[in-house]
């Protein structure tokens, strides 16, 4: 018994050792610490260590995203002009206005006239003309004047999908584009493992995630390009099919002026 209460008090006034670390622990550890530090993401940093020919590929799908959105914003002003130009002459036409006061108007010097006022001025103009000329019938005016009205519009739908071409080349392609830039960043990364006895994922890691920027890179170019084509697709397929119901609605009106002449 006295032997038993000796060793604890023994042990309780002895102070405890620690064992040190060992030092291929203490470097892991010094390792792991900067490394932990420097997860966050640099893009500039991806872009600048990338091989030229990605970097030729991100330099190529930026300048179609800029232009891209310079396209988008321009093309957004011009279409909402034109469909408050048309809603403004659309509401003066069906006001009760004569034609000549109309047409009078629409060529004013100084004054650039587009859309429905540009067809309108078209086939008035030549249906002005006709209507002049000796042994031209009320068939042969309305037909003339449709076909100016026609051809106008044709020339005003065609502003409006300007560019448009742009975009729909841009949303299709530069996600192949940026795929390209990858898959050869990837195939350089692999190829300098070659010179390498033992390979590990911290030795292709940073090749990869350089290469997996070009990705990024098409998708970001690519997903506003096609919205906004579609966007922009539906509203000048809206505004023809308002041309042409104009159209048809004013050959209305000048067959019924026609035969009047002819009465």
């Amino acid at each position: 018994m006295t032997a038993l209460l000796t060793a604890l008090q023994v042990a309780t006034t002895s102070s405890p050792t620690v064992e040190a670390l060992p030092e291929e622990a203490v470097s892991a550890a010094a390792a792991v610490a900067p490394a932990a530090a420097g997860n966050s993401l640099n893009l500039l940093s991806l872009v600048l260590h990338a091989s030229i020919p990605v970097q030729l590929v991100m330099l190529l799908l930026l300048f179609g995203s800029v232009a891209s959105w310079v396209i988008i914003f321009r093309k957004k002003r011009v279409l909402d002009r034109a469909a408050r130009e048309a809603d403004t002459f659309e509401e003066r036409f069906w006001s009760g206005a004569e034609l000549s006061k109309l047409y009078a108007g629409s060529t004013e010097r100084n004054r650039d006239i587009g859309g429905l006022e540009a067809i309108f001025e078209a086939g008035f103009r030549e249906f002005g003309r006709l209507r002049q000329r000796r042994g031209a019938d009320s068939r042969m005016q309305l037909e003339g004047a449709q076909r100016a009205m026609r051809a106008t519009g044709s020339r005003e739908i065609d502003g409006l999908e300007h560019n448009l071409e742009f975009l729909a080349n841009v949303g299709s392609i530069s996600p192949y584009v940026g795929l390209f830039g990858t898959v050869w960043g990837i195939m350089i990364s692999f190829q300098g493992l070659a010179n390498m006895k033992e390979a590990t994922i911290a030795t292709v890691a940073p090749g990869i995630s350089e290469a997996l920027v070009a990705t990024a890179m098409g998708l970001f170019a690519a997903i506003p390009a096609v919205w906004a084509y579609n966007r922009f697709a539906t509203k000048v397929e809206r505004l023809s099919v308002r041309y042409d119901a104009f159209s048809e609605e004013f050959s209305s009106i000048l067959q019924r002026q026609a035969n009047l002449d002819e009465q």
